[in-house]
């Protein structure tokens, strides 16, 4: 994939995070009945996340960085569609622990490709060039928290899932295309 196409796709990828994020929290909170529950489930997302990265590195340098954010993008557009049917808390420790494999899946990715950019680009500002990734990812992050907070008045927390499910899709179809090495 060419270095434009990642950038489109993972601006895209944290919107849809940053879409369903704050409204996450509070419901997880109203499935729980104690803090410990939210503590368990935020716990269980970190804890995977830790004992998948050395597994998801190797599969990074096997299978490239490509086909993880396919996985990562078609995992959350399903996983996000699982959230407003969860029907209790341990569904909730579930989807964390699912939730928490992606998301160490699209750190490794994100992380890989940016290095093999820059890598084989021979990039001497690699500083510059990752600022201005992070600078494009945070603008359409913070633009999806925005939007979200007013759409969050007219639907229901419910169709804020669906919506990021239709964007890590959609993020997924970007990343589908023609298939080109990041260098290009």
């Amino acid at each position: 994939m060419d270095y434009h196409r990642f950038l489109r796709a993972q601006s895209i990828m944290i919107s849809a995070g940053s879409v369903v994020f704050p409204f996450y929290l509070l419901f997880i909170r109203n499935v729980g009945e104690s803090f410990s529950q939210f503590g368990w489930a935020y716990g269980l997302f970190t804890l995977m996340s830790a004992c998948s990265f050395p597994f998801i590195g190797r599969m990074a340098d096997a299978v490239g960085e490509r086909n993880l954010l396919l996985l990562y993008t078609w995992g959350m557009a399903l996983v996000m569609l699982l959230i407003p049917i969860a029907g209790g808390i341990w569904a909730i420790y579930a989807i964390q622990i699912l939730m928490g494999f992606l998301g160490a899946v699209q750190k490794t990715a994100e992380k890989s490709a940016l290095s093999r950019q820059a890598y084989e680009k021979r990039h001497t500002d690699i500083g510059k060039s990752i600022g201005h990734y992070h600078l494009w990812t945070s603008v359409w992050s913070a633009a999806a928290i925005i939007v979200t907070g007013y759409l969050i008045d007219f639907l229901t927390i419910g169709s804020i899932f669906y919506l990021a499910s239709f964007m890590y899709a959609y993020a997924g179809i970007t990343l589908a295309g023609r298939a080109k090495q990041l260098a290009d």
